[in-house]
């Protein structure tokens, strides 16, 4: 499965659930995670979204660190079956 189908899945999921998966650009900061999940009753979380198998590069993985040393949440998709997994996670913060 292709990162893009992944990435779609994710989305169109996102909007069910009656939120937003904004494709998170932050120019000049390299790194950053690819969307920026925010779901109802102001629940938020950052995903990475990855080819089946592959993992983040080093600077992400800096960047991930960043983000969870802030209070952020911060995930990695590689695999549709897990976007359940992940979306109830940002929800039960």
């Amino acid at each position: 499965m292709r990162e893009s189908v992944i990435e779609m899945t994710l989305t169109k999921r996102v909007a069910q659930m009656g939120g937003k998966a904004l494709k998170f650009i932050s120019p000049g900061n390299t790194g950053m995670p690819d969307r920026l999940v925010l779901l109802p009753k102001g629940k938020v979380g950052f995903v990475e979204v990855k080819a089946p198998g592959k993992a983040p590069r080093p600077l992400q993985l800096v960047k991930h660190e960043m983000l969870k040393n802030l209070g952020f949440q911060v995930y990695v998709l590689d695999d549709c079956k897990q976007i359940e997994e992940i979306l109830n996670a940002i929800q039960s913060t």
